[in-house]
């Protein structure tokens, strides 16, 4: 079922399932061949909150009194890699709010709230600050909750509140033409700020891009009055059917929330559209959306979303998924579950599956096996050796530099992020996504 590719990345083939080199990428696609689908909706399941991640160890709460941003004050400030294309970089920190449906992780009265940030391709950025990574109040939350969603990263310090991105805050819009939309979805238990390397990227070759929140499922995400939402799970959703379900479901609609949203920013009839009182977009975002090209990747739990989504929403043109799951959890647990509608129906548009060698396991090879063959030539498959689940974050970038401090061992950087070197892993991820939108949505 694996057919070879001529492709090559950084100078190494990409060959056929178990082809590639120690840092090369492996690929597979299905055979040639449309395949038609019903678009099935996912209906959200409100229930209790009680675990999230998708492999590895239970989380811990943070115990009472510990730290916020331990270590911060003089600690390490890590720095982000800069953009390899020709634009320079707006970015604008949205809010959504739909009034119609509640939030699942604080029940019956409440309304569900969505964060996000638009990268996009800037004009005149004079006078304009740079975005930081995190906010100090999101920073002090993140170095608490890290290290238990990922193990390996230091406790303390990291001054995580003093990155700052290459994106310039609420920048005018680069005039001239309408742009291929992108959403991100983050994995389980992180936040938006960790799919920042590839979003920057993709602006500075002329993607608008939209990493969204789902707050009560990130760690912590900061809302405009201040309000901190840290996540309710305490361990791995793949534990509990119906918690799983209800994690899938309300990001799939976080993710529709945002599609209605940019549909109307275009609409003449809406305008400057504010996403918050008092508050109006930057200048000519609305006029850079193209409504027609419109994409979604994600990791982890992102990336289930993000190739779901693909399969209920007419809107989305392509998707990526950066290895995640695509079944239900089984029962009892570790048992095989029910696949997804996208990996048991397959789908008629382009889906990129990217994983790596050190994240796999018979669950992956069944799932994504499955939505190769049913895909009929529409989905693809990639690897990345030498790296691990991490590698296809910011985690990629920042785990070297926490190895050079002194913070962790060679050995927990390369159970974090893999062996690979991140002076080829950060630029690989980038190309990948890139170009795969780039040839299914065409030139940004």
């Amino acid at each position: 079922m694996a057919n070879r590719d001529g492709d090559t990345y950084g100078g190494r083939a990409v060959a056929g399932r178990g082809g590639a080199g120690r840092t090369g990428v492996a690929g597979r696609t299905g055979p040639g061949g449309g395949v038609g689908r019903r678009a099935v909706a996912a209906a959200a399941v409100l229930g209790g909150a009680v675990a999230l991640s998708g492999r590895g160890p239970a989380w811990a709460a943070p115990r009472p009194g510990s730290p916020r941003g331990a270590g911060a004050a003089g600690g390490l400030r890590p720095l982000l890699p800069a953009p390899s294309g020709p634009y320079r970089i707006g970015a604008s920190v949205l809010r959504l709010v739909d009034r119609e449906r509640p939030d699942p992780w604080l029940g019956a009265g409440s309304v569900r709230q969505v964060m996000a940030t638009a990268w996009y391709p800037a004009g005149d950025v004079r006078g304009r600050p740079r975005l930081p990574h995190m906010t100090p109040r999101a920073a002090g939350s993140f170095a608490s909750w890290a290290p238990r969603t990922h193990p390996r990263v230091p406790p303390t310090g990291v001054d995580w509140a003093a990155t700052t991105t290459h994106a310039h805050l609420d920048a005018p819009a680069l005039a001239g033409r309408r742009r291929p939309v992108l959403l991100y979805s983050p994995g389980g238990g992180d936040p938006r700020t960790l799919g920042t390397c590839v979003a920057e990227e993709l602006a500075s070759h002329g993607f608008v891009v939209v990493t969204i929140d789902h707050p009560g499922d990130a760690s912590e995400v900061e809302l405009p009055d201040g309000t901190l939402r840290e996540t309710v799970f305490r361990g791995d959703p793949r534990t509990d059917p119906e918690l799983f379900q209800t994690v899938i479901a309300t990001r799939l609609a976080d993710v529709r929330l945002v599609l209605d949203h940019l549909a109307g920013l275009v609409s003449p009839a809406v305008g400057h559209r504010c996403d918050q009182p008092g508050r109006a977009l930057p200048r000519g975002l609305a006029r850079a959306l193209d409504p027609h090209r419109v994409g979604v990747y994600g990791h982890s739990a992102g990336g289930t979303t993000a190739a779901q989504a693909l399969y209920d929403d007419r809107r989305i043109a392509a998707a990526a998924n950066l290895e995640g799951y695509l079944s239900h959890p089984g029962t009892p647990t570790g048992h095989p579950g029910p696949l997804f509608p996208v990996a048991r129906d397959g789908v008629d548009r382009p889906l990129l599956l990217l994983g790596t060698d050190g994240f796999r396991d018979a669950e992956f090879e069944r799932t994504w096996s499955a939505a190769v063959a049913r895909s009929r030539g529409h989905a693809t498959w990639r690897q990345m050796a030498g790296a691990t689940h991490a590698t296809l974050t910011d985690y990629a970038a920042l785990a070297p530099q926490l190895q050079a401090a002194g913070l962790i061992t060679a050995e927990a950087r390369a159970e974090l992020v893999g062996t690979i070197d991140p002076a080829r892993s950060v630029p690989l991820l980038r190309h990948l996504v890139r170009t795969f939108f780039a040839r299914h949505l065409g030139t940004p």
